[in-house]
Formats: C-alpha cells, structure tokens, sequence
C-alpha cells in the first residue's frame, strides 16, 4: 500500500509538471507570487505617472504653487483659465505690522478673489516694488529692484501664464508705486498678443476701490479711525486698521499681536482693537469686499476689451 500511494504522488506531481509545461508552451505564465504582484503593480503606477496619470486626488487650493503640475494642467482642461498676479512689496511698515504687509495682504485679498470668481488661479506673488535700490538710507527692511528690472520681472511672469494656457490674467497692485509699470507692460502685451485668446487686465479698482476699505469700516464694522481721514498713513505710523486686519488672516504674530496685548498697545488710530478673533473675522469680511469690488471691475474690463495700438 505505501508503495502504491508512493506511485500515484509520483505520477500526479509528473502530470502537473507537464500541464504547467504545456501552458507554458500556449503562452500563459503560472500565478504570480504575492511579491511579484506587488511589483507589477508598482511598475504599473510609475508609468502612468511617467505618461502623466495624476496618482491622487486633486488638493484644494487656486495656488498654482501650491499645487502640482498635474494639477495645474488638469484644473486648466476643467475651464480654469483665469489667472490673478498680484504685486505687492516689502518696505518700511510698522511699528507694529512686519515689512510684508502688502504680499500678506494680497494672499489673504486673492485667496477670497480666485474662490467667489471660481474659474481662477493664483500666480506665485511678485514680492519686489519698484524703486531706486542705489538710494542711500534706504529704510531698513526695504527690498526694490530698478523700474527696467520690474517691468521685465512682470513681463516674463505674465508671459509664463499665457505660455502655460491661461486666457485672462487678471493685474492687480497693493503698493502705490506698482501701478505705472503694471499698466505699462499690460499694455505692451496686449497689443503683442493681438489675435490670440491671451488678454491682460491691470484692475486699479482692486486698490482705488473704497480705498483702503475706508467708508466700508465705518458703514459696515463700525470702525472710524483718528484722525478721520481716508488714509494708511498717521503720524509716521504706516499701518491701519484695514491692512492689519487682513495680514492677521494668515497669521496674528505679523501684526505682533501677543507683544502689544502684552505692552498695552493693542490699538491703532484710536481703534482698540480688542480681540485677535474679532480681528481676523473683520479681516475675512474685508477680504470678501475686496473681492466683490475686484471681480465687478473684471467684468466691465472683459466686457468693453479692446486691444491698445502698438
């Protein structure tokens, strides 16, 4: 018995050795290993990505350098065609507010832009303003580069957008000086690009608008600084309540709040400020007019564009 049973194993494992043979020959391949599986799966993967299948799920944010170039590119096949470059600058601001006053603003202004609009995207912020670098005394903490340097700066960042297929890139400036060279060049492009689908937009009412959210404050919030007057600027104190509370939206510690919570000196232009909360909820309300009076100025610029003659 143990000699017949020894048989029959013997002719079994000969049978499947030549069926395994056999499919062989046909052109089939024996069950991968656990191990094998794993590599296939994973060669699979690396070259969807190499063909350009993005891996993951999209990641919730109209900033381009925030997201992938997957994501970029397939967020511009869904529609998103609208790019908003912001220009703001670092100089001197304070006593209480840091240096970058305007670019944090306008990452606080462009964030609430590019949503409510809801077919844009936000360019990488041109943090430099326009001045003379070579002039002596120059505030510590200014940073500027020369009008010739600004003005290419601009023209190559916008040409970037055109380039990756945006159709309408939105100008927009936060700083006194930026204007002039914004103009200028969105101008220059627009007659260079006649005949394609690129336009460009400077929106001064995004900085002209209500300036400073002055009547705003005063109408809506309840605020009214001393002296009652439509400016950022008091007593050498380049800073208000308006641009304090929309820095305070990406983070308190730029407007020192803990260090004049601290000194007593939680207040600007006879506004007692009172909470960080409170501050950065009037930041968001301020961010949302901005974006209003921003995106109704858009719509009569789309809608009465004209290429400028060369």
């Amino acid at each position: 018995m143990r000699i017949t049973g020894l048989v029959l194993s013997l002719i079994a494992v000969l049978a499947m050795s030549a069926y395994a043979e056999q499919g062989a020959g046909r052109g089939q391949r024996p069950p991968l290993t656990p191990e094998q599986e794993a590599e296939q799966k994973k060669r699979a993967a690396d070259t969807a990505i190499a063909e350009g299948v993005r891996p993951i799920d999209m990641l919730d944010s109209v900033w381009i350098e925030e997201l992938s170039w997957m994501e970029v590119r397939d967020l511009l096949k869904d529609g998103k065609t609208t790019a908003f470059l912001g220009v703001g600058g670092v100089e001197k601001n304070g006593p209480y507010t840091a240096t970058g006053k305007h670019n944090y603003t306008l990452k606080t202004t462009l964030e609430a832009i590019a949503r409510k609009h809801g077919k844009a995207l936000v360019a990488p912020l041109v943090t430099w303003e326009p001045c003379n670098p070579d002039r002596e005394n120059l505030t510590p903490g200014t940073f500027c580069v020369s009008q010739e340097t600004y003005r290419a700066l601009l023209r190559d960042a916008i040409t970037s957008l055109k380039s990756m297929g945006m159709k309408d890139i939105v100008l927009v400036a936060d700083s006194g000086g930026n204007p002039p060279g914004l103009i200028d060049v969105a101008n220059e492009l627009n007659a260079k690009w006649k005949g394609t689908p690129a336009r460009v937009f400077y929106i001064p009412e995004y900085y002209d608008g209500d300036r400073w959210s002055y009547d705003f404050m005063k109408q809506k919030l309840g605020i009214t600084q001393i002296p009652d007057v439509q400016s950022a600027t008091r007593w050498d104190i380049h800073d208000d309540y308006h641009y304090e509370a929309l820095v305070a939206v990406q983070d308190p510690k730029l407007v020192h709040a803990e260090q004049r919570i601290k000194a007593k000196k939680f207040s600007i232009y006879g506004v007692e400020i009172g909470s960080i909360a409170k501050l950065v909820e009037n930041g968001r309300k301020l961010a949302d007019y901005r974006a209003d009076i921003t995106l109704a100025a858009l719509k009569k610029a789309q809608a009465s564009f004209q290429v400028p003659s060369q």
